[in-house]
């Protein structure tokens, strides 16, 4: 009977009428009938319902982190994707370095770091696919994800002013998907759920709109452009490169222009860098003039001609700039810095970020510059962005993360709300990530007490910035509240360090406790017995190792390693009537936080012992809390 149940279910499914919850998509139930199939017996295209709690719109690294927050925080979600990969800009598709904050001690952290150290360990030689597979790893594993790859989001359903669907359509297995859900976030980049008639922007304000005299020119729909990349191996010969036909074929009157420094304090003039040391060619940029998503094709096309002609240009000059290397790798697929922005309660501007952005509801920070790129791109004759150098960090809001009239709306990564000025600072990725980490934890409490967005704002906005700090993700202004049992310990001086809040080195304090391999000092007791079941720790994974976000050449034998002084092998032992017992232990770890759970105990005492380190004598320790 359960055979025929399954053979009905699927030839249901076939003849495009079953529905099906997410896992039941996951678990594989849409299997194929074990008959031959003909046109009269089934459907070329397959439609499926899936039911969910949170659909995450683009898997980029916004997408990924705000898929991945709000699972590990209890939402069931699905992830829609475009593309084969997932990752966007940082893929093996595109290969734009990861970018955000300019110095080490406010590096991004959270669930982006996760993925940085996870690559480390899988990938040490950094090759691109790899890293694709790395972010999926990230994503598979949450059981509370549906991925759905290759599956383009074209329709909404709308229920009053809400979403009640999406409508998405996959290219590799001829599927209709209609996904309804709770709460939707579009991390797309481009803002396709525009369709549920949310309030959106695309271009450039008029500077006294907002007061941005950063701002030249505005009142118009012209954005920053699009980049294809290359990337270059080393060569120990010399070949001639011969463009395509199709190709620019560039000469030295191309690039013949003054390129004076700027004058203004703290702002910088970019330039194209026609020479091969440390270039990611991100000024191979075009589209800014057009409309960088209904143009793309164009685009497209426009960009491939001029990287083929930079390369031939570059390669076969008579100076020898490039003689020793040659093309390895060339993309096919734009990446975009700009298109829509969303509406929200509070639009980020110029001013906010370069007053430092001490906003109340914080849930992320940027410490980029304001980086606008002018629209001509690289048909301009001389500097084509203008960099203003901008505190770091600054705050962004809760506010930027929701629409103002479409109430179970989010959104996170280049498509916040946010001025074109505004923008210019918080588009790049890693920055990104923490607009997605932040916008999946507050969808999470959205979806926990059946509230919208708004309501998370107004009556939950000091615990998502607690939840944030927990997962790793340094808010500015402020440090994270350690756990009372753990500020109720006690503890050595020499270990304080590691309960006050500061999960990194800062402003020049330490804030890590250094502990041999083997030794039992860092431990928590307290007078009388207490409940404890679990821990939570912040190892040091080395800020200061720009190599995590991957290589400008990627043919490379170098390997890279794990930092030294992080925790590789640890237990944990709790004090039980004078005894110490052990009650978790790990090997291979490579991770910077541990969320450590075990049985609930009655104790007098907890402690963390390293059994190993990455390499180094000692391991460095931020944070040692007791739960």
């Amino acid at each position: 009977m359960n055979n025929m149940l399954k053979h009905l279910a699927a030839l249901m499914l076939f003849a495009g009428t079953i529905s099906l919850n997410a896992q039941e998509l996951q678990l594989g139930v849409m299997r194929a009938p074990d008959y031959m199939r003909n046109e009269k017996n089934s459907k070329v295209i397959r439609e499926v319902s899936l039911q969910t709690d949170l659909v995450v719109v683009g898997g980029g690294l916004s997408g990924v982190c705000a898929a991945v927050s709000a699972a590990r925080h209890g939402a069931k979600v699905v992830l829609i994707q475009d593309r084969p990969v997932l990752g966007g800009n940082a893929s093996s598709e595109m290969r734009m370095g990861i970018v955000g904050v300019k110095n080490d001690q406010d590096a991004e952290a959270g669930i982006l770091e996760e993925m940085q150290l996870r690559n480390f360990r899988y990938n040490p030689l950094q090759r691109y696919t790899l890293w694709d597979d790395v972010i999926y790893s990230t994503v598979v594993s949450e059981p509370n994800i549906t991925l759905l790859l290759n599956t383009s989001v074209d329709g909404v359903k709308m229920d009053g002013s809400r979403i009640a669907a999406v409508e998405a359509w996959n290219t590799n297995s001829y599927t209709r998907y209609t996904v309804s859900a709770k709460i939707f976030a579009d991390c797309s980049g481009d803002g396709i759920l525009r369709l549920s008639g949310a309030r959106f922007r695309r271009g450039r304000e008029f500077p006294e709109e907002f007061g941005e005299d950063f701002l030249k020119k505005g009142g118009d729909s012209k954005t920053m452009g699009n980049s294809i990349l290359l990337q270059l191996r080393k060569t120990t010969e010399h070949h001639p490169f011969t463009a395509p036909d199709w190709a620019y074929h560039f000469t030295d009157d191309d690039f013949n222009y003054d390129t004076p420094k700027s004058t203004i304090p703290g702002m910088k003039l970019n330039y194209k860098k026609l020479y091969p040391n440390d270039n990611n060619f991100w000024w191979i940029e075009f589209g800014g003039t057009m409309d960088t998503v209904g143009d793309a094709l164009a685009i497209q096309y426009e960009l491939k001609r001029i990287a083929y002609g930079v390369w031939e240009y570059m390669k076969n000059h008579p100076d020898g700039r490039c003689k020793d290397y040659d093309l390895d790798w060339i993309g096919s697929l734009p990446g975009k810095r700009e298109s829509a922005r969303f509406i929200g309660p509070h639009i980020l501007t110029q001013h906010d970020v370069m007053s430092g952005g001490h906003f109340p509801d914080v849930i992320a920070y940027g410490g980029w510059t304001l980086d606008n790129h002018d629209p001509e791109a690289f048909h301009k004759k001389g500097a084509i962005s203008e960099e203003y150098k901008a505190p770091i960090p600054f705050g962004i809001p809760f506010g930027c993360l929701y629409s103002v009239n479409v109430p179970n709306l989010m959104f996170a990564g280049r498509d916040i709300s946010a001025t074109h000025m505004g923008l210019s600072a918080t588009r790049v990725m890693a920055t990104c990530a923490l607009l997605g980490q932040a916008a999946g934890t507050g969808a999470a409490i959205a979806v926990r007490d059946g509230i919208t967005p708004a309501e998370v704002h107004s009556d939950h906005i000091a615990e998502l910035q607690a939840m944030l700090e927990d997962d790793d993700c340094m808010l500015p202004f402020r440090w994270r509240k350690v756990s009372d049992l753990t500020a109720s310990a006690i503890t050595p001086p020499a270990n304080e360090p590691a309960r006050n809040g500061k999960d990194r080195s800062y402003d020049g304090d330490d804030n890590g406790v250094w502990i041999a391999k083997g030794n039992i000092s860092l431990a928590y007791t307290w007078k009388k017995p207490v409940t404890l079941s679990g821990a939570r720790l912040i190892f040091d994974s080395q800020f200061k190792m720009r190599s995590k976000r991957m290589r400008k050449l990627e043919a490379t034998t170098e390997r890279v390693e794990m930092p030294a002084m992080m925790v590789k092998d640890f237990h944990i032992d709790v004090l039980i009537k004078n005894r110490w017992q052990t009650v978790y232990s790990e090997t291979g770890n490579y991770l910077r936080l541990r969320k450590i759970a075990f049985e609930p105990v009655q104790a007098k005492g907890m402690r963390v012992i390293v059994d190993d380190t990455w390499g180094a004598d000692k391991a460095h320790i931020f944070a040692f809390d007791a739960l």
